[in-house]
């Protein structure tokens, strides 16, 4: 694989695996010709951020259950993802374990009766914390971008909250809107 950018889309991130196919980031980088994988450092209860807490519509005592993970590209790192669930949703299921979810969360959320009718997201730029240039292996002046994704219900309730933090220099991001 090049270093030069890599044209993601967010929507196969959003609708649940068929069974026996690969998960979806297993899937975007072998159609380019490369190895996707990834790493779950944590999975378990926490507090969450102010910008989680209020994406998921929670109180300022609520938990969420988190899972933190390295996404690879070839054997490197290539974004770093924390996902994070109501405790009351999460709490018990596979998305509290530090395992690979057969199907993925999407499918698995989707068992557990909540589905995902709309997404938002949020893109920004900005220099990455020292933690996240060490663990990307971003040169000192390199930048990153932010993505913050909130999926709500047919109620329009938040059940899901992803934040992505991606080399800037090797990504683009694409947004297909469809009118009507």
């Amino acid at each position: 694989m090049s270093d030069s950018a890599w044209i993601s889309t967010s929507l196969p991130y959003l609708t649940p695996q068929e069974k026996g196919q690969p998960e979806a980031w297993a899937a975007e980088a072998a159609s380019l010709g490369g190895k996707g994988t990834q790493r779950i450092t944590y999975a378990g209860e926490a507090t969450p951020p102010e910008e989680v807490a209020t994406l998921l519509a929670l109180s300022a005592e609520e938990t969420v259950i988190v899972r933190r993970r390295v996404i690879e590209l070839d054997g490197g790192p290539y974004e770093l993802t924390d996902t994070y669930y109501p405790a009351h949703i999460a709490r018990g299921t596979r998305l509290a374990d530090a395992r690979k979810i057969p199907g993925g969360a999407v499918k698995l959320l989707a068992e557990l009766g909540h589905v995902g009718v709309r997404v938002c997201e949020d893109v920004t730029a900005r220099m990455p914390s020292p933690e996240e240039r060490d663990v990307l292996r971003l040169a000192p002046d390199e930048p990153v971008l932010h993505l913050s994704r909130v999926t709500l219900d047919s109620d329009d309730r938040p059940f899901q909250a992803d934040m992505m933090v991606m080399p800037a220099l090797r990504r683009r991001l694409r947004y297909e809107i469809r009118i009507g």
